[in-house]
């Protein structure tokens, strides 16, 4: 039986050596390996034998298989360099061709809101601070005042790593409340504020800007979005610089001199007092358009974003002293605010990668955002 099974090694050989394709490769593979191929048979064979026939047929079978495998393998790969090679040889460009008379591609919406949103706080005197996404759970939660039975940490909103401590310890949709130390996808930008109070200290003028993850998906939320966070640290902060510098970012951005702000109280584990900043709109063909007084006949108030005064266990946390430094924070979601300044109405159609979509909302590289000339100027 053995002589048989050698010479039907053999043929496969030779027929790999004669196979002029991939898909070739793959019909003798199946042909021999794949659940119904002759040496997978063999190998359910074994179960039926004595213990002693097993220990001597074991490793034939095995050396086999073995042998087969790794011929179908070499034979992949030496069918799939030479049409690699095949398709270098006849694949030119010709560089003489003239360039296009308009550049191609398109600046993404959420990309030119970025840049409109530093170019408004550098001038107020906000430094761009960076952080990693990959996140520790001290500095996304712990370090901001948020205990350990706080919703946010709750397993639904929040994408944890495993770790060797909670490996089939409980199903992923558990919300059980995870303690300090473990590694997770930040649910927010707040810990980059953490991070630089750490490095830099204070006095202190940042804004974070970056990717931020959460499980939720709808028309107005995505798994992962974009979301700039803002914080001032200094002697004598009150509420009212608070409120002044999201009134004038505000302006600047929707370049509207008539936005008026409201806050109202709320609660933030790191922030105390806390505020929920609305907007006036009036609702203009269907569409909501900032400006007014919420008030104001016709108009109504829109929640834009969460601020407040930093809580004063957040600027022991960062190693200062929160009887001599104080500060304020916000945090508002940079999609929403292209939505709002663009007339965007689905927050999924930013991830779809449709090119017609990027035709239509997407900015030339040129349309650099000035204040001189607006941050929303397009050529």
């Amino acid at each position: 039986m053995s002589t048989s099974q050698e010479e039907q090694v053999t043929q496969t050989l030779e027929r790999l050596h004669r196979a002029a394709s991939v898909a070739d490769v793959e019909a003798i593979r199946v042909e021999a390996l794949g659940k119904q191929g002759w040496i997978s048979q063999l190998m359910k064979s074994l179960g039926k034998m004595t213990p002693e026939e097993r220990q001597s047929e074991a490793p034939r079978i095995q050396g086999l298989r073995t042998r087969v495998a790794d011929a179908i393998e070499a034979r992949k790969a030496a069918l799939a360099s030479a049409e690699l090679e095949a398709r270098l040889a006849t694949e030119t460009i010709d560089l003489t061709l003239p360039a296009p008379a308009q550049p191609q591609g398109s600046i993404h919406p959420v990309s030119q809101v970025m840049d409109e949103l530093a170019e408004i706080f550098a001038d107020m005197g906000f430094s761009v601070a960076t952080g990693p996404e990959i996140e520790d759970d001290w500095y996304n939660f712990t370090a901001l005042n948020m205990p350990e039975s706080h919703p946010a940490r709750a397993m639904h909103d929040t994408f944890y790593f495993p770790d060797e401590a909670h490996k089939g310890g409980r199903p992923a949709s558990s919300s059980e409340a995870v303690g300090p130390g473990r590694m997770l996808l930040r649910t927010h930008t707040s810990p980059v504020q953490i991070r630089t109070m750490i490095a830099e200290g204070a006095p202190l003028r940042i804004i974070a800007p970056g990717r931020v993850y959460r499980s939720d998906s709808d028309a107005t939320h995505t798994p992962m979005f974009h979301q700039v966070e803002g914080l001032v640290i200094d002697k004598g902060i009150h509420l009212g610089h608070l409120k002044w510098t999201l009134e004038t970012f505000l302006k600047a951005f929707f370049e509207k001199d008539d936005i008026v702000l409201r806050l109202r109280p709320s609660y933030f584990p790191f922030t105390e007092p806390s505020v929920e900043a609305d907007v006036g709109f009036a609702i203009v063909d269907g569409k909501r358009v900032l400006g007014g007084s919420g008030d104001a006949p016709g108009h109504g108030w829109m929640e834009l974003l969460g601020s407040g005064m930093v809580n004063r266990r957040v600027i022991e946390f960062a190693g200062l002293d929160p009887d001599e430094w104080q500060g304020f924070a916000w945090g508002l979601g940079v999609d929403r605010l292209a939505m709002l300044k663009y007339g965007m109405d689905d927050l999924r159609a930013f991830f779809d990668g449709d090119a017609r979509w990027l035709s239509h909302y997407g900015f030339s590289a040129f349309d650099q955002p000035t204040l001189s000339a607006g941050v929303g100027a397009r050529s």
